[in-house]
């Protein structure tokens, strides 16, 4: 049954691959089906924020119905796919693929909601000031869904002569498709309703009926009451891509990432034999599960996505790790080959859970404050742990019994043993007394930290333009040019405070930042000098990204919550699964490891920036994610343990799971290195943090939390610990005070 199992597995493997690449039958392949993100396909994106003081469920509707007046807006575009969503609570994010009139599109998004009650002549009746609510609800007359309209003291009047005509029968049609005795309610330029009058209204109340569904009444009542919305929206943050850069950088971040996956690959097989072959086939399942479950689920594929996907990939291994340093360790122990296969997939699990859940919290509380590409990243990785988890559990544990079986295969050689003297192959064989040490590790710690910290504050952190407000211009110049020239063309449009420097093969690209955050008009005004000045098209402008003053100081706090709520989701999911002393070890640990990523940043300038934020949460999730490994094997050698002194304990814990620590370290990096050596600057900066967040991670798992976990320990319940019964503390007491023990 397994063998028919694992063949067809196999098959459905390479169906799944075909299907990925080149499509079946009404199928395409899955880059004709995969969504592609503004930073790959190119377009404009925009925040903007709703000036308003409301609050509460007022704010809320207020947001919805703007949002609904800014969809028809973009729809209207011909644009294909564009994206409204709330961000926060007074801001919309608006996503254009493929809008190349990046000033007129943002110009159009950021327009004062138009509405207008027309006659059938084109004659004004009413505009949406002069309406004070309009609500969905259920016709007392006719029955069905309706609308009900309120007026104003003045729109009830303009409203009373209003229909005084349409009824009167006095007005000759001129506008298309409005009948003589209606009034057409226009948003935008477009008429979005032309209720035909049936009386003479007064009483500055109307309600508009028909063969209206539910959805539409509400839709309708909202654009009307949008239409009159006091807010006005400001623009906070845009940016303009050209999709020709993006798809350069996605081609060169799948090829990198090819090169990670075949690495991980080798190294599976090096290290892990056979078993490492199995793995690499549950990888050869999981890559393209991953891509479709993201195109089904309407997910948008960014770079920082295919950071994620990778970074997935790369931690995909780790349950395979886990299991395998198991079914190792049971071999040891003297059980068989089969045995041992069967006991190391059931010890490992209840790890792999543990270990990944808190990835998962840090990834929701990433999605959850998170914005634009930072929530694919997120939503990328929570696939990706999930997807990791059933084929460590399923896929690969089908293929290793079955190779356990194997008269041929099934021998222990295969499994990384020799067969004489029964030791691993690859093994560290010295013990190290990490308990012993730890105040060395704890020094080199806090030196590192002060020096980078100290540095960072000393010398002032490197905030990009997101956190400190500003404009950022790429353009292509198709030469080399004086930059002399270019900084000319800014002192004449009143910019003196602007970072320029070459960019690109030959230096034929200029990358613009300022300071000041450029307005609409501002931007207008500038390209249309700069642009004659060096001949050059608008398409020549190949990345804009512009961040008002405000979002700074959001993304700030945000980063902030999310760091926060992260780790306390975390550490009540230690407590509850462990015990309050590991939970407050492992929060330790993981304040070092979000420090020492600062004190990176600071000690080298590098630019810190959203995805910053991205790095920080996923380092926190992996962070934790190998302490757990380690303190779950605390745990289960303090169950079997019981006399044996803490000390020596936790130490021999330690190294029981070090080279799994290592290794999980050492394919996760190895994964996302060609994707920072050949990605563009996107992917390098979401795989900077995570390279340095993911080394430190490991160190710290091993030489900071366990330790402090002993130290927590030895201070609460030093006696419990000390690997003395009660009877030999008494008798050591006693013989002391005879003077025979000093």
């Amino acid at each position: 049954m397994k063998r028919l199992l694992a063949v067809l597995m196999t098959i459905f493997i390479v169906f799944l691959w075909v299907i990925t690449l080149s499509g079946v039958g009404g199928i395409g392949p899955i880059m004709d089906r995969t969504k592609l993100g503004l930073d790959l396909k190119g377009g404009v994106y925009v925040v903007m924020e709703a000036q308003t003081d409301a609050t509460g469920t007022e704010l809320e509707d207020l947001m919805k119905q703007t949002q609904l007046v800014l969809e028809k807006r973009v729809n209207a575009m011909g644009l294909s796919e564009p994206v409204v969503t709330i961000e926060g609570a007074t801001r919309l994010r608006v996503e254009l693929p493929g809008a190349e009139d990046a000033e007129a599109a943002i110009d159009a998004i950021g327009r004062t909601a138009m509405l207008q009650f027309v006659l059938a002549d084109g004659s004004f009746v009413l505009d949406g000031s002069q309406v004070k609510n309009a609500s969905a609800t259920i016709s007392q007359e006719k029955g069905g869904y309706a609308i009900n309209l309120e007026f104003n003291a003045e729109g009830t009047t303009a409203f009373a002569e209003g229909t005084r005509k349409a009824y009167g029968g006095t007005v000759t049609p001129s506008v298309p498709g409005v009948a003589a005795n209606a009034i057409a309610i226009i948003l935008d330029d477009e008429i979005i309703s032309a209720p035909q009058v049936n009386d003479v209204i007064l009483n500055g109340s109307a309600e508009i009926t028909g063969n209206f569904t539910e959805d539409e009444a509400v839709t309708l009542a909202q654009l009307i009451k949008a239409g009159s919305l006091p807010a006005e929206l400001k623009e906070v943050s845009s940016s303009i891509q050209a999709g020709k850069l993006g798809l350069d950088a996605l081609r060169m971040s799948l090829i990198a990432g090819a090169i990670g996956i075949l690495l991980i690959f080798v190294v599976m097989i090096v290290v892990y034999r056979i078993m490492g072959i199995a793995a690499n086939i549950a990888l050869l399942m999981y890559i393209p599960a991953m891509f479709w479950i993201l195109t089904l689920m309407g997910g948008v594929l960014t770079l920082p996505g295919v950071a994620g996907i990778i970074l997935s990939i790369g931690m995909a291994v780790d349950a395979n790790v886990i299991i395998f340093a198991r079914i190792r360790e049971e071999i040891l122990s003297g059980k068989t080959v089969r045995v041992a296969v069967d006991a190391g997939f059931k010890r490992a699990m209840g790890t792999i859970i543990d270990s990944q859940i808190t990835t998962i919290i840090a990834a929701l509380v990433l999605y959850q404050f998170g914005t634009g590409p930072v929530r694919g990243f997120a939503m990328t990785l929570m696939i990706g742990i999930v997807l990791s988890i059933f084929t460590a559990a399923i896929v690969s544990q089908l293929y290793v019994v079955l190779i356990a079986e194997s008269k041929f295969f099934g021998r222990k050689k295969f499994f990384g043993i020799k067969e004489e003297g029964n030791a691993a192959a690859i093994e560290i064989k010295r013990e190290f007394p990490f308990i012993k040490h730890r105040r060395i590790c704890y020094a080199v710690s806090i030196g590192i930290l002060v020096i980078g910290l100290g540095v960072g504050f000393i010398r002032g952190f490197n905030y990009g333009i997101d956190f400190t407000g500003g404009t950022m211009l790429q353009i292509e110049m198709g030469k080399q040019v004086e930059l002399e020239a270019v900084e000319s063309i800014m002192r004449d449009n009143g910019i003196r405070d602007a970072d320029i420097v070459y960019a690109g093969e030959g230096n034929t690209q200029i990358v613009i930042r300022t300071t000041e955050s450029l307005e609409s008009q501002e931007r207008i005004d500038l390209l249309g000098e700069f642009l004659p000045a060096f001949e050059l098209e608008e398409s020549s402008v190949l990345t804009f990204e512009q961040f008002g003053p405000s979002i700074g100081d959001l993304l700030k706090q945000n980063a902030l919550k999310a760091v926060l709520w992260a780790s306390l989701g975390m550490l009540i999911y230690i407590i509850i699964r462990f015990e309050w002393k590991f939970g407050i070890a492992a929060l330790i640990g993981v304040l070092h490891d979000v420090l020492i990523l600062v004190a990176f940043y600071g000690l080298f300038h590098v630019t810190i920036n959203n995805p910053f934020i991205a790095g920080v949460l996923t380092v926190v999730g992996y962070s934790i994610n190998d302490t757990i490994v380690i303190f779950d094997r605390i745990r289960e050698n303090l169950k079997i343990k019981k006399k044996s002194k803490l000390e020596a304990l936790i130490d021999q814990s330690i190294n029981q799971t070090v080279f799994r620590s290592l290794m999980t370290a050492f394919t996760t990096v190895l994964a996302i290195v060609p994707l920072y050596i050949m990605g563009g600057d996107t992917i390098k900066q979401f795989t900077m943090p995570l390279i340095v967040g993911i080394l430190a991670g490991a160190a710290s798992s091993i030489f900071i939390c366990s330790p402090i976990y002993y130290q927590i320990c030895m201070f609460f319940d030093k006696p419990k610990y000390s690997g003395k019964t009660k009877a030999s503390k008494r008798q050591t007491k006693t013989r002391s005070e005879d003077g025979a023990v000093v």
